[in-house]
């Protein structure tokens, strides 16, 4: 579909004049590309006088119109944002006032409407803004294709990213919408936990959001529970900048554990919140525990100073002088520390030092995002954190001192980082962590979240095992499966090494197929993703993790008028899609009943060979039949007895072995079905019964009968 059509389609049609004027603008582009073919305007001398009258100055060229047609259309947007979002501000301000004073339950209820429709404004003003950023970007690019010889996209596009209706972070609404959520609800403040040394226990699942996804999801969650501050005065509207130095050794010792999922492999990292300087840092431990066990896994960590992190990890830092440290900071409070938790302090301190000396584990890669939490104050119970703008970084640099060298135990902020040195994840990270009495069951609108098809789970990802993976391809033995997930490969060939230009084509095992390469001016390490290669990478994406846009459910409730644009009905609202009716008459599938899972499942990698062992079984059976049929119709056929003795039993036997014959051709095409059919949502990683209900019935039937 071309995307005027598509832009009419899916705007508001109460703001249809404050769109972007694409057709206008393309038809622009068509004079400007008329006027280049005409020559007219092509020659403009590179001198000129103040006293000579040019040619045709008075008349702008297309061109020009063009650009000054673009510009205009810029601000009308620009405007038309700042003035929906001061409304929402406004209303925002008026809901606040009211949900202070109101005390009645009939009428938080009709305050709880209001909230939900500013939310959905705020959703159909996000919308608004990403359909006009699309079509400037595509008028763009087609004013380029249409003329090459004055190309613009580049620069445009820099100056476009530049706006504030683009680079504006406008979460603030949402945490006041959070607020005003959170007063209604009557939300009440966990107890907050001071001790030097902590531990949670909980179940953590992760999810893939795609960015276009975030604020639908901040939405949902938000009406459920509050975005949590811990520090206001370290957020950026309702987000955190989280920083986290991972340690490991030269054998990537702590990642393949953690990649393997041993039991009790640990995973050490130095955390801190906020965008100033370190001060007072975590030093954080996560174990693995094994969940078919009914055991959870543990993080637990304690404060330590940055000065006193690289003495630590010499061991010149010892825990007599960390807790003289931690008595210190408490009677600062007006605290005093019992002796039970020194004793905790004491024993986490020495096996997390244990842990460093003796795998020799030093500053590896660096995690960094914007990190929103939704929690009940100090209250882990239920607890929705999304990640954003996610990044990893090499602690050490590649052209420069390590961190062991220059006596530090992160990265110098005054050195550069190159492209090989950092990668950017494409989507955000939404975990979900739980820390339930046990026979308690988690909310219905955490399930209602699941079964959206915003989320997709990826199981047991994890940011260090990525980042470890995609930026040290030479040091590790094995890699997380995600990695072949098609959404992920753009990101990793951004940070893949530039390949060296006298690599023969003899040395490669498979042939590869390059795109023509443009000629460059700029240095020699610059490479189009085209033209990189990484060494974890195949020739083409064999993972699809992510669905397709269509595949996404929405939420059960309808939108309301205001955010659902020309009165579409929202996802979850179209009849569920069918299953084929073969499926259904094999027993491989049942009618749609609802609003189907598009979570993609877990799938254990003995799942692959049982679909490989059971289509053998039936390959077996039918093998077996045939040479039963075969062996049949060869002793008919060879009987010497007398004809008219033995003419019955012989047609009898013919006729039982012209009935196993096509019944063993028969099951040999439906195991091949069948496994076909298996392997392919195995691999798709789908929720569907894999079991077959039908063809083990009527093999015993046909045999039997």
């Amino acid at each position: 579909m071309k995307y005027g059509k598509y832009l009419e389609q899916k705007r508001k049609p109460e703001w249809k004049d404050h769109y972007v004027d694409y057709k206008g603008l393309k038809d622009l582009i068509k004079a400007c590309a008329s006027e280049a073919e005409t020559g007219e305007h092509s020659f403009s001398p590179r001198t000129t006088s103040l006293t000579v009258q040019r040619y045709n100055n008075r008349k702008d060229s297309a061109e020009e119109v063009f650009f000054t047609r673009l510009e205009q259309e810029v601000v009308k947007v620009s405007s038309f944002t700042n003035h929906l979002v001061g409304e929402l501000r406004s209303a925002l301000k008026t809901l606040a006032t009211k949900a202070e004073r109101e005390s009645s339950e009939e009428g938080k209820r009709l305050l709880l409407q209001e909230a939900k429709r500013i939310g959905d404004d705020f959703l159909a003003l996000e919308k608004y803004v990403n359909l006009n950023y699309m079509g400037f970007h595509k008028i763009l690019k087609k004013h380029d294709k249409c003329l090459p010889h004055a190309p613009c996209r580049q620069f445009y596009i820099a100056h476009l990213h530049q706006q504030p209706w683009v680079q504006g972070n406008y979460s603030d609404l949402l945490v006041s919408l959070s607020q005003v959520y959170s007063k209604l609800r009557g939300d009440t403040t966990g107890t907050k936990n001071e001790d030097a040394a902590q531990g949670f226990t909980r179940s953590t699942t992760k999810y893939w959001v795609r960015n276009e996804d975030v604020s639908t999801v901040k939405h949902h969650v938000l009406q459920h529970l509050p975005v949590f501050q811990f520090d206001k005065d370290n957020f950026a509207g309702d987000a955190q900048l989280i920083n986290s130095v991972y340690l490991d050794n030269s054998s990537c010792e702590l990642y393949h554990g953690r990649l393997d999922k041993k039991p009790g492999a640990i995973a050490l990292r130095v955390r801190w919140y906020g965008n100033a300087p370190p001060g007072t840092v975590f030093m954080e431990r996560k174990t693995h525990k094994e969940s078919w066990k009914g055991e959870e896994s543990v993080k637990e960590r304690f404060l330590v100073k940055e000065d006193k992190v690289v003495a630590f990890i010499d061991g010149e830092y010892t825990v007599e002088q960390a807790l003289v440290d931690m008595e210190a900071s408490a009677a600062r409070k007006g605290k005093t520390v019992s002796e039970e938790e020194k004793s905790k302090f004491a024993e986490m301190f020495m096996e997390v030092f244990n842990a460093v000396d003796s795998k020799q584990l030093r500053p590896f890669v660096r995690t960094q995002y914007m990190r929103t939490a939704f929690q009940i104050p100090f209250d882990a119970t239920v607890r929705v954190s999304l990640d954003t703008n996610l990044c990893m970084i090499k602690e050490n640099p590649e052209d420069g001192p390590t961190c062991a060298a220059s006596g530090r135990w992160y990265r110098d902020p005054s050195l550069p980082i190159h492209r090989t040195e950092i990668t950017r994840f494409p989507h955000a990270v939404l975990e979900v962590k739980l820390s339930l009495p046990e026979g308690q069951t988690a909310p219905p609108w955490v399930q209602e979240l699941l079964d959206s098809g915003y989320l997709t789970e990826v199981h047991k990802f994890s940011k260090f095992i990525h980042g470890t993976a995609t930026l040290f391809p030479d040091m590790v033995r094995a890699v997380p499966y995600w990695v072949d997930d098609e959404s992920v490969r753009a990101s990793m060939l951004a940070s893949a090494p530039t390949p060296p230009d006298n690599v023969s084509e003899a040395s490669t095992s498979k042939p590869r197929v390059h795109k023509p390469q443009k000629q460059r001016n700029g240095p020699p390490t610059v490479a189009s993703v085209d033209d990189l290669a990484h060494p974890l990478l195949g020739y083409t994406p064999t993972l699809k993790l992510m669905p397709d846009r269509d595949e996404v459910q929405g939420f059960p409730a309808v939108s309301a008028p205001s955010a659902a644009g020309s009165g579409s009905r929202s996802r979850a609202a179209q009849p569920p899609k069918q299953p084929h009716w073969l499926l259904q008459a094999l027993g491989l599938a049942v009618p749609a009943r609802g609003m189907s899972r598009t979570t993609p499942m877990r799938i254990e990698p003995k799942t692959f060979f049982a679909n490989e062992r059971t289509f053998l079984a039936w390959l077996h059976m039918a093998v077996t039949l045939g040479s039963i049929a075969a062996a049949l119709l060869g002793f008919s056929a060879g009987s010497d007895a007398d004809p008219a003795a033995e003419g019955l039993s012989r047609h009898l036997v013919e006729i039982i072995a012209l009935i196993l014959l096509p019944l063993g051709m028969a099951m040999c095409v439906y195991a091949l079905y069948t496994f076909l059919w298996r392997a392919g949502n195995i691999a798709r990683k789908r929720a569907v019964q894999f079991d077959d209900r039908i063809g083990p019935l009527a093999l015993c039937a046909a045999v039997v009968t």
